[in-house]
């Protein structure tokens, strides 16, 4: 009950996770669509395949 009574007059206070310890699990890829075979559709699959083309369509026409 006091705990309550104490969250209810002071509020909580929500502490940010722990930053990593080692740098190399700073930069590592946590997702399929960031690695580079996933971008230009290398994995097999179809929709990547279109997705890849896409980009590529996109890049060349900004590339001027």
């Amino acid at each position: 009950m006091d705990e309550i009574i104490k969250a209810m007059t002071g509020g909580i206070v929500f502490k940010p996770a722990p930053s990593p310890k080692n740098g190399a699990a700073a930069g590592k890829v946590k997702t399929k669509a960031k690695k580079k075979a996933y971008k230009v559709g290398a994995h097999g699959s179809g929709a990547a395949k279109m997705k890849a083309e896409y980009r590529r369509r996109r890049a060349a026409r900004h590339k001027a």
